[in-house]
Parts: structure tokens; sequence; C-alpha cells
């Protein structure tokens, strides 16, 4: 892994599952990592578990809904180590529900975290990447962001969104500026994404279908494989589901 040492990686809704899983990964094999989400007690003792195995960690308490925090964050992490390498927008919610029970809060709240919290991580981090004229901005999205599924319907979209985003940056970037992209979609993967579902039908039927959950270890040795290729390779789409999930 020896294009991720020294690398600065920031991580948005690094305080568990899949920003939990990559943080430590990346810190071990040598990358300065940045910690961000909106538990702080969660990220420092993250952090802290880096430093004492002799990585390299800071983190910043941040709400991705926030385009002000988020410029906070990319800010710190240049006052700190000079540059940014890589933003691993993370942060997500998934409080399914059938669209009948009408929870326009909710739906509200997954547009503002998965959609504006990658739109607001990409603007905090694109201005000093492509004065660089390099930079990786891996996206978290979903198997949702490529089919759809009843209670679903909200979730999906905001899915697919961040494909299609990340899917013009790229044609954006890459040639100008020599930006990679990646969208990570994993499949039904052991995290706490499931604890924000309200509705108890919704959370019964999700409950068994976790019982084939993947690590989210796995997950992070994709997205650090992503990272490592060298310079000239961009690996722009990676689905890891578990080998028994059908779809």
């Amino acid at each position: 892994m020896e294009n991720v040492k020294s690398k600065v990686v920031i991580i948005t809704g690094a305080s568990s599952g899949i920003g939990q899983a990559t943080a430590l990964l990346l810190g071990k094999y040598g990358a300065n990592v940045v910690l961000a989400a909106r538990r702080e007690e969660r990220i420092r003792m993250i952090a802290e578990q880096i430093n004492q195995a002799g990585g390299s960690a800071v983190y910043v308490k941040t709400d991705v809904a926030s385009a002000t925090e988020m410029q906070h964050l990319a800010q710190h992490a240049i006052a700190r180590f000079g540059k940014i390498d890589v933003l691993i927008n993370n942060a997500g919610i998934m409080p399914l529900s059938y669209l009948r029970e009408l929870k326009i809060e909710e739906w509200d709240s997954m547009i503002d975290v998965n959609i504006k919290g990658a739109l607001y991580g990409i603007a905090a981090v694109l201005p000093t990447m492509r004065e660089q004229k390099s930079g990786h901005i891996i996206t978290v999205s979903s198997v949702s962001g490529y089919r759809v599924d009843p209670t679903a319907a909200v979730y999906s979209a905001t899915k697919f969104a961040v494909r299609a985003i990340s899917e013009g940056l790229r044609q954006e970037e890459s040639p100008a500026s020599n930006i990679r992209t990646t969208i990570i979609s994993p499949g039904i993967t052991a995290t706490e994404l499931t604890d924000s579902i309200t509705s108890p039908e919704v959370k019964d039927w999700v409950s068994e279908m976790n019982q084939v959950a993947i690590s989210p270890n796995s997950i992070a040795r994709a997205i650090a494989f992503a990272i490592n290729e060298p310079d000239d390779t961009s690996i722009n789409e990676m689905i890891i589901r578990p080998t028994v999930q059908p779809s």
C-alpha cells in the first residue's frame, strides 16, 4: 500500500461502520487521516487508537449537512497537513419506509445528508485539488443506487444522485485536473445504518436481511485498493455484496 502512505485522507461518517473501519485501515497503512462525524467523542477515541498504534490522525466534529462545517473541515486538514489528497464522502443515513407513511422529515434528512453532504464535501476540497492538479474523491453509494426496492424509494434516489454527481465530476475534472473519482456501492453490510429506521414493519424484515451482512472491513479494503492504485489509474465504480445476496 505504498500509494496510500502519507496521503491526507478526509473521512466523513467516521464514527462507526465503514468510516471507522476505513480510518483504522488507512491509518495502519500510513495515511494521515482526518476523521469527521457529529459524534465527537467517538471520533476522538478512534483518532487516539490510530495514533497509539503509530499512525497519524486528527478529528473534527462535523455535520456534513452544513456547507460551513465542511469548509472548516477542509481548512483544518490543510492547516494540519498542508494538502488534501483524498476525500471519502461516507456519511449517510437510511431511514427506510413506505412512501405512504409520509415520513417527510426523514426524506428531507436523507437529501440533506446523502446528497447535499456529498456535494458540500466536493465543494470543500475541489478548489484545493484543482490547484494541486491531483486528488481523489470517493463517494459511498449503495447497491440501492442501481435498483429500487419497496421502502427504499427516497434512499435509492439519493444513491442514484451521488452516482450521477460522481460521474459528472469525473468527466469535468479527470482530464483537466487529474482528479480521480470512485463510487463504492456496498450491499448488505453490518453497520449502524439501519438504526435510523422508525417504521416497525420495515425494521423487522431489514433485521432478517442483516443476518447475511458482511463486515465493514470488506468495504474498507475496497476503498484502500482504489486509493492505492497508481495515480494514472482511476477505479471509477465498485460493487461489494455478500456472496449470498441475490440483488
